[in-house]
């Protein structure tokens, strides 16, 4: 599908985002004066690796304890319909920090980064925007894929610590998984102290920075946590807020997969992530849960470090907060784990803003993505309009929750495989033309297929055919060096990592 668009498409689409953007990395000296510079507010952006609607501000797990988001969401708005552009790290981030689909820029997988695509080697990136109008920018952990662009002065101007599990035990904790027992496929608690862990150390450098921030500029703080991304380890007080004999497990339904199409395991073919069956034949789903939430509240902590440090410097009322997560998780719902999904569980994610300009203790059900960061964050903070900018604005959601937004959410994976999300439903259409249809009112979890089976309703087909106006219409080849968690559907049939493969031979 998308490998017959033509080559020159990919050369225009470019062109006209470089040169209409009016901006470009040569540029990134722009003059300010000191005067100005201090008027404008200041940006702390938090990252949250893989982390899904288990979060108090969502709901989305009734034993979850996240007290330092449940604080930011009380001072601020909340998107409770927020989705992610790609179910997958790399992809995902690079949407957010561009401002460009992944259909736009044909990076579907874990590689490659843009500064190595000739056509995406002068994109400017959302710190560097900021750069540009006479910011300070600041990043630490995980805001990029891996370390793309770590230490780069010409995308960042401070680089703090690099993302990482920190503390490891001697040996892995659970049985060797299918998928060559991958090292990241690992969950549990061993001896050691939460100062040991890389999110710790990315917070502490955060909070030294706030500490010691110049006033006289504003700055960009890019903090970004790698847990609750596997592995999920966390020391034992974590994982006693979640006792073994009360743990709330999540709805897993026996043969949910029976009415989604074949495609649907296609875009998940062939991963280090253990499928359902084999944590309950393991006895692992209950511990990978309960790790996962222990990793979920270790890590509001040390959001809660880095917002209590914000709170004692003098930037605390003119700091505009905003957390993110790049994409979901999946803790055995629809027969996997891990994400790379377009179910709910895989697209949605936290979105929360609070600070000036912001209403507080608010709630807002529109559809959201983090496309949509770019043009907000730029709003928020009185800079010009940047031009080729593929996401919305939510500030007219910031001022008034019920504003109704001009479109639904859109996430891809991999190209030709879409979901399209409303306040009400969610369809999707994958590269060989199968479709699912959910009620999200009646059907929250996404158990029922509506397309499934030969007699459709005519309102359910209205339904899809409505949503289904706002897939993409040009849909970018993979760009160079693309690699990873790559589907391709080819004239002869379907390609996971460049091997074909067969549909009778899928792994549940």
């Amino acid at each position: 599908m998308a490998h017959l668009i033509r080559v020159t498409c990919r050369a225009f689409f470019f062109m006209t985002c470089i040169l209409g953007s009016g901006v470009a990395l040569a540029d990134s000296t722009t003059a300010v004066n000191k005067t100005s510079r201090s008027t404008k507010p200041n940006i702390l952006m938090i990252a949250i690796d893989d982390l899904n609607d288990w979060v108090e501000p969502l709901g989305g797990h009734p034993d979850v304890k996240t007290p330092s988001m449940l604080r930011l969401a009380n001072r601020g708005t909340t998107f409770t319909n927020a989705h992610c552009q790609a179910p997958l790290c790399n992809p995902s981030r690079t949407s957010l920090m561009t401002g460009k689909r992944p259909t736009s820029t044909g990076i579907y997988g874990l590689s490659p980064w843009i500064r190595n695509v000739s056509d995406l080697s002068s994109l400017v990136t959302l710190p560097q925007y900021f750069n540009q109008h006479g910011y300070r920018t600041l990043i630490g952990g995980k805001i990029y894929h891996g370390r793309n662009g770590f230490q780069k002065t010409d995308e960042a101007d401070v680089w703090g610590p690099p993302s990482g599990v920190g503390a490891k035990p001697e040996q892995k904790l659970i049985p060797p998984t299918p998928g060559g027992n991958h090292k990241l496929m690992d969950w549990g608690t061993f001896p050691h102290r939460d100062e040991d862990k890389g999110d710790w150390q990315v917070a502490s450098w955060a909070v030294s920075e706030l500490e010691s921030m110049p006033e006289d500029q504003p700055f960009f703080l890019s903090c970004g946590f790698f847990l609750p991304h596997v592995p999920c380890y966390a020391t034992q007080k974590w994982f006693d807020l979640y006792p073994e004999d009360t743990l709330t497990m999540p709805p897993i339904i026996d043969n949910d997969r029976s009415d989604t199409p074949d495609a649907s395991w296609f875009i998940h073919w062939d991963l280090p992530e253990p499928r359902t069956s084999w944590l309950v034949e393991n006895d692992q789903l209950k511990p990978l849960v309960r790790s996962y939430l222990a990793c979920v509240s270790f890590v509001d902590s040390q959001v809660g470090r880095v917002l209590d440090a914000l709170e004692k410097s003098p930037h605390r009322d003119n700091t505009i907060v905003v957390l993110w997560s790049d994409h979901g998780y999946h803790l055995g719902e629809k027969a996997i784990s891990g994400k790379n999904s377009l179910w709910a569980r895989s697209t949605r994610v936290p979105l929360i803003f609070a600070g000036p300009g912001v209403s507080e203790n608010e709630r807002c059900q529109q559809p959201a993505e983090l496309l949509d960061l770019y043009p907000t964050l730029v709003e928020l903070a009185g800079l010009p309009k940047p031009e080729g900018m593929e996401g919305l604005s939510l500030k007219p959601q910031l001022d008034h929750p019920e504003q109704v937004r001009a479109r639904p959410a859109i996430c891809t994976h991999n190209a030709g495989n879409h979901s399209v999300v409303d306040q009400h439903w969610r369809y999707i259409r994958y590269a060989d033309g199968s479709e699912e249809l959910y009620e999200l009112r009646s059907d929250p979890q996404e158990l029922t297929n509506l397309l499934h089976g030969t007699h459709v309703s005519d309102a359910n087909r209205s339904e899809a055919d409505r949503l289904a106006k706002w897939l993409p219409k040009v849909e970018m080849p993979l760009a160079e060096g693309s690699a990873n968690r790559i589907l391709e559907k080819r004239e002869d049939g379907f390609y996971w990592q460049g091997k074909k493969l067969n549909p009778s031979k899928r792994i549940e």
